[in-house]
C-alpha cells in the first residue's frame, strides 16, 4: 500500500432517491465535522421524489475548501440503475465499495482497489424490523466507510444521538445497523488503499448550515412577520424555515402569534400578499425560484411604482419548470435586475456563503423599507440547500431602518406633502401607513400606474418622466446601504478576476493555487459600486466567471458601465453541478496565458 493520504481526497455516494440514504450520508458528514474536518457536502438529486440516481459525495481537503471536486477517490456504487456508468467514470486506481449482491462482473473491478460487502444480505440477516429495513440497510454503509477509512465511532455514535436526540430507540436501531457494517469490515475487509480521515481542527469556532436555514433566520432577525409562499424547489425549505424560526422567536408564552404565514395558491398570490403586508407596514417576504419570479412579473412592476417595500429570495437554480429544478445556476440576473413591464430595476444582495445569507437576508428588509421598493437576495440551490461549514452567524449591528415615515412632526415641517414627492433630492418620498393615524392629511390613493407627486392620476409625459426619472434616482441610491464588493489581490496585475455568489468558493481556491497573479473582486450586490467601475478600470482585462450560458452578470457590467465594456469577458459554466476549482483553474489558464 502506498504512502497515506489523509484528509484529501472525495468520497462519492451513488444510491437511489428515495431509500433513506440522505439520513446516512449526513451521518458521514456529520461525523466528519466531529472529528474536526471542514468537509464539503454536495447532494446530487433527481427531481423526482424516488427511484432515480443521486450521488453524494463529501469532500476533504488541507485548506478546508468548500467547492466540488470534479472527481473522487473513493466510490460507493450502491445504485444497480447507475452502478455501471459510475464505474466507468471512476478513475483507475481508485478505490470502489460494492454491493456484492449486484453481481457485477469482476471484470469491471480490474484496475481498482475493490471492497465487496453484501449489503442486501446483511440486512435481511441482522435487521430484524422488516418495516425499517429499508432505511435502516443504509447505515451499514456509514459503519463500512467508518471502520475502513478511520471515523471514529465516538464521532458516529455523537452524531446519530444528535440527529435522534431523546429519541433513545432511533438510536439504538440506527447505531445497532451502523454496527453490522463496522463488524463486518473489521472482520472481512484488509485495509488496501492509502486514504484515511484524521482529527483535525477545521471546524473550531464554525457552525454547519445550510443557505436556506440561514435566509430564513435571516428573515427573523430582520424584522419580517408575514410571510407568504407557494412551495418550489429549491425555495421550499426557505419557506419551511421561517415558519420553524416564527414558531420559536415570534410566539408568546401564552401562545399569542406575532406572526402570519400563508401558502398562496401560486407565486402570483405570493407576491400579491407581500405587497399588500409591505403597503400596511408590516416587513414581509416571499421565498421562490425562476420560474415563481416569472409569475411575479406584473406585482413587480405594481411594487417599483407604487413604491412598497418587500423581500423576494430567489434560490436560483437551472431553466424554467421543465428544465433541471434540482440543478444549480446562477441565471436569473438579467430577469430579476430589470424584471416586469417598463422601465423597472431592482436592487439585488448576493449572498457567497451561510452567514451572509443570515445577515443579506436581514438587512434586505433595511433596503427594502428605506427605498420604498422590492429588493431580491439572490441565493442558488448549492448554496441553499447544501449544509455548509460556515462562519458563526453575526448578531445585527443596528436597529432596523424603517426609512421615511411619514410622522405628526415631520408633517408639520413639511410645506406640503405628497406621497410621491421627493422632498431632498435623494429620489425618496415619505410614505404614511394606514391605520397609523385618523388625520385625513395621511391619506393618499396608492397607483402603480401615472401618478403625480400627489399620488393624483395623470397621464402626462413630462409628469411620467419626471416619475420615473426620481425612480431611477432612488434605485441607484441604494449603492449606499448595499454591501460592498469584496477586494481580494495584490492590485497590480493586469488581469482583474468579477465572481459573485457561490462561485466564490471554487474561485478562490483555483487561484490559491494558480501561480499567475490576478486580482479578484467579488460583487456582492447590484447596483455596482463605483469601487466596480475603478477596479475595471485599474486592469486591462477583466473576467467574469458565473455559472449561466450568457454572461449574465459580464452582461450587466458591460450595460452599466460601458466605457469599460471592451475589457470585459466571461468565462461561463451552465452543466448545472455546483463549480468547481479545477475548472476555474483551467479556464484562468487560458485566459490568463493571453496576457
Amino acid at each position: 500500500m502506498s504512502k497515506s493520504v489523509v484528509n484529501d481526497f472525495t468520497l462519492n455516494i451513488a444510491t437511489p432517491n428515495g431509500t433513506g440514504s440522505q439520513t446516512s450520508n449526513t451521518i458521514i458528514f456529520r461525523a466528519l465535522y466531529h472529528m474536526g474536518i471542514a468537509a464539503a457536502a454536495k447532494n446530487l438529486f433527481p427531481s423526482n421524489i424516488q427511484g432515480l440516481p443521486t450521488w453524494f459525495s463529501i469532500r476533504v481537503s488541507a485548506g478546508g475548501w468548500q467547492a466540488r471536486a470534479e472527481q473522487c477517490e473513493i466510490l460507493l456504487t450502491l445504485n444497480p440503475a447507475t452502478w455501471n456508468q459510475d464505474i466507468a467514470n471512476h478513475p483507475r486506481g481508485g478505490v470502489i465499495v460494492d454491493n456484492t449482491d449486484y453481481k457485477i462482473p469482476e471484470s469491471r473491478f480490474e484496475g481498482y482497489v475493490r471492497y465487496s460487502v453484501p449489503f442486501e444480505s446483511l440486512a435481511l440477516k441482522h435487521l430484524r424490523d422488516a418495516k425499517l429495513r429499508p432505511k435502516l440497510k443504509n447505515l451499514i454503509y456509514v459503519g463500512v466507510v467508518a471502520q475502513l477509512f478511520g471515523i471514529e465511532e465516538e464521532s458516529v455514535q455523537a452524531t446519530i444521538r444528535a440527529m435522534f436526540a431523546n429519541k433513545q430507540e432511533l438510536f439504538d436501531v440506527n447505531w445497532e445497523a451502523c454496527k453490522i457494517g463496522i463488524d463486518y469490515a473489521k472482520e472481512n475487509l484488509k485495509k488496501q488503499d492509502p486514504y484515511r480521515f484524521a482529527r483535525a481542527n477545521q471546524t473550531a469556532g464554525k457552525i454547519l448550515i445550510d443557505g436556506n436555514d440561514a435566509c430564513g433566520l435571516g428573515a427573523v432577525y430582520g424584522g419580517c412577520t408575514a410571510f407568504t409562499w407557494y412551495p418550489i424547489t429549491p425555495a421550499s425549505s426557505l419557506g419551511e424555515a421561517v415558519i420553524e424560526f416564527f414558531r420559536k422567536y415570534r410566539t408568546e408564552k401564552d401562545g399569542t402569534r406575532n406572526y402570519a404565514v400563508v401558502q398562496a395558491e401560486d407565486e402570483l398570490a405570493a407576491i400579491g400578499m407581500v405587497l399588500g403586508a409591505g403597503w400596511a407596514g408590516a416587513r414581509a417576504a416571499t421565498s421562490t425560484s425562476g420560474p415563481g419570479i416569472s409569475l411575479m412579473g406584473e406585482n413587480f412592476g405594481y411594487g417599483y411604482y407604487a413604491e412598497i417595500p418587500a423581500v423576494v429570495f430567489d434560490v436560483q437554480r437551472v431553466g424554467p419548470s421543465t428544465g433541471l429544478p434540482t440543478r444549480t445556476q446562477q441565471s436569473d440576473l438579467l430577469l430579476v435586475a430589470f424584471h416586469s413591464h417598463g422601465d423597472t430595476s431592482f436592487p439585488m444582495l448576493i449572498p457567497a456563503n451561510a452567514a451572509e445569507c443570515f445577515e443579506f437576508a436581514w438587512r434586505a428588509f433595511d433596503v427594502a423599507d428605506r427605498y420604498q421598493t422590492p429588493v431580491v437576495v439572490m441565493s442558488d440551490l448549492d448554496l441553499g440547500m447544501n449544509t455548509w461549514v460556515s462562519e458563526p452567524l453575526v448578531y445585527p449591528d443596528r436597529p432596523f431602518d424603517r426609512g421615511k415615515i411619514l410622522t405628526p412632526e415631520k408633517l408639520a415641517q413639511l410645506e406640503k406633502w405628497g406621497r410621491y414627492k421627493d422632498v431632498d433630492g435623494d429620489g425618496i418620498p415619505y410614505r404614511s401607513i394606514a391605520g397609523r393615524t385618523q388625520d385625513s392629511r395621511f391619506s393618499y390613493f396608492t397607483r402603480g400606474s401615472g401618478h403625480d407627486e400627489n399620488a393624483v392620476y395623470s397621464e402626462s409625459d413630462q409628469v411620467y418622466a419626471r416619475n420615473l426619472d426620481r425612480l431611477a434616482r432612488k434605485i441607484r441610491g441604494t449603492v449606499q446601504v448595499l454591501p460592498e464588493p469584496v477586494l481580494a489581490g495584490k492590485g497590480n496585475a493586469e488581469v482583474g478576476i468579477i465572481a459573485f455568489g457561490s462561485t466564490d468558493h471554487a474561485v478562490r481556491e483555483a487561484l490559491a493555487a494558480n501561480e499567475t497573479a490576478a486580482d479578484y473582486l467579488r460583487l456582492r450586490a447590484y447596483p455596482f459600486h463605483d469601487s466596480v467601475g475603478e477596479f475595471i478600470a485599474g486592469h486591462d482585462r477583466v473576467v467574469v466567471i458565473e455559472q449561466n450560458q450568457q454572461g449574465q452578470m459580464a452582461q450587466l457590467l458591460r450595460m452599466a458601465l460601458p466605457e469599460h465594456a471592451p475589457k470585459i469577458e466571461s468565462i461561463t459554466y451552465y452543466g448545472g453541478l455546483p463549480l468547481s476549482a479545477a475548472f476555474v483553474a483551467r479556464a484562468l489558464n487560458g485566459t490568463l496565458a493571453k496576457v
